[in-house]
């Protein structure tokens, strides 16, 4: 009797430890391994448009910066000397279209104005000259030759008084329009020059174009730096976001606006909410190979990026986010 009962207490044990058995294959059978992701952030470098020295670097590596932020500055005395001569040409280019504007001086003017006045008087000597000449070749006292010579001064003095009269206009008028134009026309050309090279000058103070935390520092203090060589790097964690790889036959469970639920690890916090905000339009080479064709097929996989819908505190780049598939397949 005792020995029935220890058979029947084992055949009990037996039973139990095969049904847990089976139940734990059927579970685990069910279960879906989490879909892993990574945090990532942007990234923006910061380049030089100047090329010169590194005089002072502001920041170091892990502060916070604020969007307009100095951060490096670039000692440049090829910029400053480029700087002097432009404002000298717009000094000279602003002469010179404001001595075109003001027109003549008044000594030209009135240069201009006695050569008249001297061509004037000789005109009238010759006028006179002429018709006394003329009465008298009409009495026949004087020559034909005479008098057409005379006539040939008075026509001569005509034309010297009315070119210096126009000479005389032309030096009260000024400058011509187009001259007028074209000395503007340089005096705008020179100022932008003079804007170009300030440009380049305040850009030797390097600002952060962004909000974030300084990721890399490239260059030191009094090293030469290039036009568009990068100087430091800024990781913006306000945004972060994580990217999942999924496979082609996950896909129909995911799409944009769809709310996924993960959990990150690194920070010990839960069921954080993500939002799908982007599908990459293309699937990556196979990176799931059946073994056996008649099992299945190679399948790609499609980047996703998802964002907390909720700001959480310390999530930075290459944390781990695992999303459970169970609650996404339902």
């Amino acid at each position: 009797m005792k020995q029935r009962s220890l058979y029947i207490a084992f055949l009990v044990i037996v039973l139990a430890i095969a049904i847990i058995s089976i139940i734990g294959i059927l579970t685990a059978r069910r279960t879906t391994p989490p879909l892993q992701g990574t945090m990532e952030a942007s990234e923006v470098r910061v380049s030089g448009k100047l090329a010169g020295r590194v005089s002072e670097i502001y920041v170091r590596k892990g502060d916070w910066v604020s969007r307009g932020d100095t951060l490096i500055a670039i000692h440049s005395p090829e910029a400053e000397a480029l700087h002097s001569q432009a404002v000298a040409l717009e000094k000279a280019a602003l002469a010179q279209s404001n001595k075109v504007d003001e027109g003549a001086r008044i000594e030209v003017i009135a240069s201009a104005k006695q050569l008249w006045q001297g061509a004037k008087a000789q005109r009238n000597l010759a006028e006179n000259t002429y018709r006394r000449v003329l009465r008298l070749w009409q009495d026949s006292v004087v020559s034909l030759q005479r008098k057409e010579e005379a006539e040939a001064l008075y026509l001569s003095a005509k034309a010297s008084e009315s070119a210096a009269y126009e000479q005389y206009l032309l030096a009260r008028k000024g400058a011509q329009k187009q001259d007028k134009e074209s000395a503007r026309y340089m005096a705008d050309a020179a100022a932008s020059g003079v804007n170009e090279v300030e440009a380049a000058l305040h850009d030797a103070h390097l600002t952060s174009p962004a909000e974030g935390i300084v990721s890399e520092i490239y260059p030191t203090d009094g090293e030469l730096v290039g036009v568009g060589t990068p100087l430091l790097s800024i990781v913006e964690l306000n945004e972060p976001y994580a990217v999942f790889n999924v496979r082609e036959d996950m896909m129909p469970h995911f799409w944009l606006g769809r709310i996924i639920y993960g959990d990150v690890p690194a920070i010990a916090t839960e069921n954080i909410e993500w939002e799908v905000f982007y599908i990459a339009p293309l699937g990556d080479y196979a990176t799931w190979r059946t073994s056996h064709l008649a099992e299945g097929y190679d399948m790609r996989t499609f980047e996703i990026h998802a964002r907390p819908v909720k700001h959480i505190e310390r999530l930075y780049p290459g944390m781990s986010v695992l999303v459970t598939m169970d609650n996404i397949e339902r």
